[in-house]
């Protein structure tokens, strides 16, 4: 299609009936009023579909994913800066989408326990994922009432802490001083938490319902040696941080996989930029399934820029109706009908017709056979006919 015909079409493009967003305007500044009202209808089928065609792994992770908009918040330290907050759920290994939801900032009421506890709660519908799941969260969410009521469900979780949590160990007992070596370990348990306190090149602090305070593991780490030298060394590291590393990043994998080829770009409208960020999860999502059906079965799967390309052909072939042989009404529905000549001139390039074989000066565009269609002569219409076409 030509790019006037592309843009009248974004123009008209809507994702709720105008009756709901009439309605839902006369709410605007009650408690009733919904924000999300403009794209409520194809949210919901986009969660409902994420959820319904993938079951994930057992390690999983849940983080803040930003789409790019002027239409909405401005956060001073994240690489998106201006643009509308997602919370997400992933599978960490293949960085599929298994559900999100929209923040609604500041107009949203959390419960009593904040709104980074409510959001993996929200995300966390163990009646639909199920139980026995290893969850991994950054220190916005990781709390210890979080953790607990996280066991109450039969999940474990691990994830990066900041010390001033309520709940948080304030006890100063073997506490790392300034002079500790890298790699040096401090451990409280409070059943069934663990906090640890790790020295790398700044301490890091995490806690745990699934892991032991130490293990074998070991990690490379550039330090100084007695005489001022800086020497490679290995330093143990806490099974906790080891498996938090490797498992924390499935929603950063889902948003490198969408930003390679995203489909995203600039509107005026905020409900259009949804609609292109659910696309391109649409289109993410379908291509970690096809790599996991490929790998299943033993094939070598194809990259993602050639997945997409065959994937639009697919859709296109897919989108195009057939007519059917018995329907003649469908004929003239599906069938084009062009002029030769596109000029307009009326005594070069005639061709004969395919039916009656007089000289004609268009044909159908769909079935390249010319074909006269005259009030006198409608072999058009007569040779679809007979042909079923």
């Amino acid at each position: 299609m030509t790019g006037k015909k592309f843009l009248s079409i974004i123009r008209a493009l809507h994702l709720s009936s105008p009756e709901d967003d009439a309605k839902n305007e006369r709410k605007r500044g009650t408690e009733e009023f919904d924000r999300l009202c403009k794209i409520k209808p194809l949210y919901t089928e986009m969660r409902e579909a994420c959820r319904r065609n993938y079951q994930p792994r057992q390690h999983i992770a849940i983080d803040e994913r930003m789409v790019a908009s002027k239409a909405r918040e401005y956060l001073k330290n994240k690489p998106v800066r201006w643009g509308f907050k997602l919370f997400v759920l992933a599978d960490s290994k293949s960085g599929y989408t298994w559900d999100f939801f929209v923040s609604e900032g500041k107009n949203s009421q959390p419960s009593k326990n904040g709104l980074s506890y409510d959001s993996v709660m929200n995300l966390l519908d163990t009646s639909l994922l199920g139980t026995g799941y290893k969850l991994y969260v950054d220190n916005f969410y990781t709390s210890p009432i979080l953790f607990r009521d996280l066991m109450q469900k039969k999940v474990s979780a691990c994830g990066t802490i900041r010390t001033n949590r309520q709940g948080f160990p304030k006890t100063t007992e073997n506490m790392l001083d300034s002079r500790a070596p890298r790699g040096s370990i401090r451990w409280i348990r409070e059943n069934p938490l663990l906090f640890v306190q790790w020295r790398d090149t700044r301490d890091v602090f995490i806690c745990s319902t699934m892991h032991t305070a130490h293990g074998d593991d070991r990690v490379v780490r550039r330090v100084k040696d007695d005489a001022g030298r800086w020497t490679m060394k290995d330093v143990s590291i806490p099974p906790a941080i080891k498996d938090y590393n490797k498992h924390m990043g499935g929603v950063d994998l889902s948003d490198a996989l969408i930003g390679y080829f995203e489909v995203l770009h600039k509107t005026k409208k905020w409900y259009k930029t949804f609609f292109y960020h659910y696309v391109d999860i649409a289109v993410v999502n379908a291509f970690i399934l096809y790599k996991e059906n490929c790998t299943s079965k033993g094939e070598i799967p194809m990259a993602q820029k050639a997945f997409r390309e065959t994937l639009v052909l697919e859709l296109a072939k897919a989108g195009a109706i057939k007519p059917q042989q018995d329907d003649e009404s469908q004929v003239e529905r599906h069938h084009r009908l062009v002029h030769i000549i596109p000029s307009g001139d009326k005594t070069q390039g005639r061709l004969k017709c395919r039916k009656c074989h007089s000289k004609t000066p268009v044909k159908c565009f769909t079935c390249d056979v010319p074909l006269c269609f005259q009030p006198q002569r409608d072999c058009y219409n007569d040779w679809h006919t007979e042909q079923k076409r």
